[in-house]
This record gives C-alpha cells, sequence and structure tokens, in this order.
C-alpha cells in the first residue's frame, strides 16, 4: 500500500475555508519518525485479549499482520491460543508470485501489497504455521526480497530452476520450513491447522461508500485489492454501530484505512482529525475517497474502546510497527477519525447474523 505525495489540504476539500497546504509522503505500512511529546491519559472501557505486538519490518505486509492479529484476537477471546506466522504465508505467496511472474512473462515487479480479505484466501489455499514454528529471529527486508523474486522469475529458463532458486533464497533469508506441526501433542498438516482456527465465510468484509447501493456488496476499488474481493456496502453510521458493538461484544475487528492525516502520530500512539470536533458524514467522506485524500494504506486490529479526559473517545488499535511508541506498540484513534479514513473493516460472521 503506497501513498503519492499529497498536495491538497482536507480542510480545502470540506470547504472549512482554511487555506493550509499539506504535502505529505507516506509508504503505507511504513514508520514515521515525529517527535515524542507529553503521553495523553485514556482510559480504557473495553479490552480484547491480544498476542504480542510485532513488527512488519520493511514490508508492505500490514494487511496480513492485521488480520492476523484479529484471528488470534478471535481465538483468545473464544478460549484458544494461537499465535500465527505472517512470514509463513508471505513465503509461500511470493512463491507463487514469481511463479506467475515467470509463466506469464510478466515485465511487471513482484509485490506484496494486498488488502486484509486476501488472507482467509491464503489461509484456505497454504495452510498456517504457528508463529513460534516459523519466524526469522533477523529482520527480513521483503522489499529487497520482492527484487530478487523480480530477478530471478526475469532470468529462469525452466519453472524447475525457478523454484529451485526461490527456495534458497527463501530458506535463506526466511529459514527452512518445519517438516511437521504439532500442537497439544497431535500433528497437523498446515491446512489442517488453518482450518482449525479460520473457515471460509467466518469474517465479513464491510464498507460504506455512497457510489455504489447501499444494501448490496460490491467490489473495492483498491488498487490492493488483489483478488477482486467483495465488500458490503452499508451506511457510515450503520458501520460505526457495527465496529462499536462488536467491540463491546467481545470481537475484535480489522480495520483498513487511510493514515496520511498529520494527526496520526504513531510515536506519540494517537491518530485524530485536525478537525476532530466537526461532524463527520457520508458525503465528506465521500469526496475525501474520490478525491484520493482518503487511500487505503495500513491495516490495524481494534482490540479495544476507551476515552480521554475530556471525555471524548477513541478505538484502541493494535499496530504492527514494533513496541517503540508511547504505548508499547497500540494506538489510539479517535472515533471521527476511524469514521472519516476506514475504507474497510472485517468483523466474524457469526457476530453479524447475531444482529440480524
Amino acid at each position: 500500500m503506497m501513498k503519492h505525495i499529497r498536495f491538497h489540504s482536507i480542510y480545502k476539500l470540506l470547504g472549512h475555508g482554511t487555506m493550509v497546504v499539506l504535502a505529505v509522503a507516506l509508504a503505507g505500512c511504513g514508520r514515521q519518525s515525529k517527535p515524542k511529546t507529553a503521553q495523553q491519559v485514556f482510559t480504557p472501557d473495553v479490552v480484547i485479549k491480544t498476542t504480542p505486538v510485532k513488527d512488519q519490518g520493511r514490508s508492505s505486509l500490514c494487511w496480513m499482520y492485521g488480520m492476523l492479529a484479529t484471528i488470534e484476537s478471535e481465538r483468545l477471546m473464544r478460549g484458544d491460543s494461537v499465535n500465527l506466522s505472517p512470514d509463513y504465508l508471505a513465503r509461500l505467496w511470493l512463491s507463487d508470485e514469481a511463479r506467475v511472474s515467470f509463466l506469464t512473462r510478466s515485465t511487471k515487479k513482484i509485490s506484496m501489497r494486498g488488502m486484509m480479505t486476501m488472507v482467509p484466501h491464503l489461509m484456505q489455499q497454504y495452510g498456517m504455521q504457528p508463529y513460534d514454528d516459523y519466524h526469522p529471529f533477523d529482520a527480513v527486508n521483503y522489499q529487497a526480497l520482492c527484487r530478487m523474486a523480480t530477478r530471478v522469475a526475469r532470468a529462469s529458463v525452466s519453472l524447475r530452476m525457478l523454484n529451485n532458486r526461490m527456495t534458497d533464497i527463501l530458506d535463506k533469508q526466511l529459514g527452512y520450513l518445519p517438516p511437521k506441526l504439532y500442537m497439544l501433542g497431535m500433528a497437523y498438516t498446515p491446512r489442517q491447522f488453518a482450518e482449525s482456527i479460520l473457515l471460509p465465510g467466518d469474517y465479513r468484509a464491510l464498507t460504506s461508500f455512497s457510489h455504489h447501493p447501499f444494501g448490496q456488496s460490491f467490489v473495492l476499488e483498491s488498487p490492493d485489492n488483489k483478488m477482486l474481493d467483495r465488500f458490503d456496502n452499508i451506511p457510515i453510521d450503520q458501520l460505526m454501530r457495527v465496529i462499536v458493538t462488536a467491540l463491546r461484544n467481545g470481537h475484535p475487528v480489522c480495520w483498513e484505512g487511510d493514515i496520511s492525516e498529520p494527526g496520526f502520530d504513531f510515536k506519540n500512539g494517537v491518530a485524530t482529525l485536525t478537525y476532530d470536533d466537526q461532524d463527520v458524514t457520508q458525503q465528506t467522506r465521500q469526496r475525501a475517497f474520490e478525491h484520493f485524500l482518503t487511500t487505503d494504506d495500513h491495516c490495524m486490529e481494534l482490540c479495544g474502546l476507551a476515552h480521554d479526559e475530556a471525555g471524548r473517545r477513541y478505538f484502541i488499535a493494535k499496530n504492527s510497527w514494533g513496541r517503540n511508541n508511547a504505548y508499547g506498540g497500540f494506538m489510539y484513534l479517535s472515533y471521527n477519525y476511524v469514521k472519516m479514513k476506514t475504507i474497510a473493516v472485517m468483523v466474524p460472521t457469526d457476530y453479524q447474523h447475531e444482529q440480524h
């Protein structure tokens, strides 16, 4: 998920009359280097269990980390402790991307950008490994791995050559795949393990944009929607109720949205809008989306609700940029930030059935 430089102010777009020009250049899923300020005080209202914060390193795999974190928390809330390996999925998917590039003689560079909706597809295809069984001890530069895969795909003269070269590269960079998987004394295949924690249809993808009819699903127009997944389209106020109610009932939510606002501050662990005290409407969301001021930048797990000393509402988010921020890798996103900057969310389907 990559962000182009913006030379527009959100004020200008929404007609607040403030002539401020912002030039924000962000690499999607990448860290920011802002000075640390005094830590804000938040009071938690709902806290959902999570696994330890991970670090996606130099990769665009936030969508994978965010969705796996959501699945982990859902299993924890059901009394089932799992910690899942993003590197396992990334390895097998990168190998497949190299094969497709070779067989189609593609001239495009291989990329690992994607959306959270791809994770259930990949788990169904490849299965899953526990995090403790498969993760590299040293940071992996997936951008460099993609460049290597692109070169290998172009230089190989046979599929066998490609597969052997990719296996060598990935073994060296990520480590060897475990020969067997054991859980509670039982042997599983990766697919059996995946099916024990996630089945097709367990999650529902939701969005809220008025260029498609509400109450219907559509293929969300994001460059990272590589599998052309469909999202159910509902009004933004309904979407916010779904998110809040899910969290209050102990269900984590996977959130995908825009982090280009100057108020998104990982170092200090907060995300607010400059105009946070003003109402966000369906129309203002739509205008920002159509003017590319709300784009698909980042993915995180929403794992709680909180309020600040003034009583303003926040969502607690588990990020995947390591623990080096004011709240140990977690963030507080204001209610209006989520309402304005959400591209899409994923919530458990069983919970949705309960609501209807």
